[in-house]
């Protein structure tokens, strides 16, 4: 109809969320672009500073310009001045003390232009004992002390790839950061210092593994407790075509139709919370799981809902109905690769993922 052609076209013309703020990300590894292209992918206009005669190592990239500067030369470092004059947020992923060494710390950038949020990313901060010393994302999410409550029973902590304290206490705690402070801006018309330090993310992330100990969720040691892999509704289990499948039937009502996917009955299976009768039932459940494949398994519970769901490849995700439906990854070029879409989603004023790579800064 006519009226939903309107609104169709008013969302295609809608003004994006970030549209207006102005950007600087001085080059750096993949959490400080991953926050540039949160940003980026909402509208904000973002150029990324590299370093000349090295070829770039952003993979995070899309919707960025860039610009080749050596700020090790009076001329590279007037040229950041100039940028970070007339910019809203400056993003730098160094350790301490690097930026004001080249001359281009926050005293000297926000004294040229007092609303820049200056938005300093780094492991460790920029205080404390080890805020000077290098590190990766397992030595920060060992700091924060999550990492001693990840992994198997009898089993060294295991860190999940590096996406804990890189991108989720990394990235978009840093992303947080700098929205609040330019939404504080928009009342003092000030900008100021985000420190985002990745230990203090991931402690921060870590607030309910701390405040539920209350609760008895975290209770044994590491791998024995209802959310680590110590439950047997809770985890994931080996099909017969060498898949597997994710349970996490956490509510009576879910356990009761995880049981009925299984043919078990309640007769054959003890109370769900009894703990000394978890290594018994996962034992029984990974036999059960082994006798069918994953695509049978899928087929009994897409009729259930037991909270029991295949752990997909990413080619397999990319394929899946659901995702497919939501649009959560998106093709970009014939060769069939793809790239995630931003979210969340703005119903209003949505995200655009744009063209892939960066392109040069006018």
């Amino acid at each position: 109809s006519g009226r939903r052609l309107v609104c169709k076209v008013a969302v295609l013309n809608c003004t994006m969320a970030l549209r207006g703020l102005k950007v600087v990300e001085m080059a750096g590894l993949a959490p400080a672009p991953f926050a540039g292209m949160i940003l980026a992918d909402f509208g904000a206009s973002v150029v990324r500073v590299d370093r000349p005669n090295q070829p770039p190592l952003d993979t995070l990239a899309r919707n960025k310009r860039s610009i080749a500067v050596s700020v090790k030369q009076p001329a590279g470092v007037k040229t950041v001045r100039d940028l970070c004059s007339q910019a809203d947020v400056l993003i730098e992923p160094y350790r301490p003390g690097v930026m004001e060494k080249f001359g281009l710390g926050p005293e000297t950038l926000l004294g040229a232009n007092p609303k820049l949020v200056y938005a300093r990313l780094t492991g460790f901060g920029q205080s404390g004992t080890l805020a000077h010393k290098a590190g990766h994302d397992i030595n920060y999410l060992a700091t924060s002390g999550v990492l001693s409550m990840l992994g198997r029973k009898n089993e060294n902590p295991f860190a999940p790839i590096n996406l804990l304290a890189d991108f989720a206490g990394g990235s978009l705690t840093c992303v947080i950061g700098i929205l609040m402070a330019l939404f504080e801006r928009t009342r003092s018309n000030k900008g100021q210092v985000v420190d985002s330090a990745m230990v203090d993310g991931c402690a921060y992330l870590g607030s309910f593994l701390l405040a539920s100990r209350k609760l008895g969720l975290w209770t044994g040691p590491r791998g024995t407790n209802m959310l680590d892999g110590g439950a047997p509704f809770y985890d994931t289990y080996k099909t017969s075509d060498g898949k597997y499948m994710s349970v996490g039937a956490i509510e009576p009502q879910f356990y009761q139709r995880l049981l009925e996917g299984l043919a078990v009955t309640d007769e054959d299976s003890p109370s769900q919370l009894d703990q000394t009768q978890w290594d018994e039932m996962k034992k029984r459940f990974a036999e059960i799981f082994a006798t069918k494949t994953q695509k049978e398994w899928t087929r009994i519970f897409s009729k259930l809902d037991a909270c029991v769901e295949p752990v997909l490849t990413m080619e397999e995700a990319f394929e899946h109905p659901h995702n497919r439906e939501r649009q959560t990854f998106q093709k970009t070029d014939a060769g069939g690769s793809y790239e995630t879409m931003p979210a969340p989603r703005l119903d209003r004023t949505p995200a655009k993922p744009g063209d892939e790579g960066s392109q040069p800064a006018p």
